[in-house]
């Protein structure tokens, strides 16, 4: 999910997105411990994603 698709929501679905982020990285490195990902690229990107929205969660917070 890119910053700009971030900003656009509100924050009952910040937390709803990051939730779902949360789970399926979850699921991604159990699939990825039992056998290698296909494309273990995607561990970064949903990683960076939960960033993303981690951060945008905070900052409005702070205001």
């Amino acid at each position: 999910m890119k910053q700009s698709e971030v900003k656009e929501l509100s924050v009952a679905e910040l937390q709803e997105e990051l939730d779902k982020s949360r789970k399926a990285y979850a699921d991604l490195k159990m699939a990825h411990a039992v056998s290698p990902l296909e494309n273990p690229i995607q561990l970064r990107a949903v990683r960076r994603s939960i960033a993303r929205l981690a951060t945008e969660l905070t900052k409005r917070e702070q205001q």
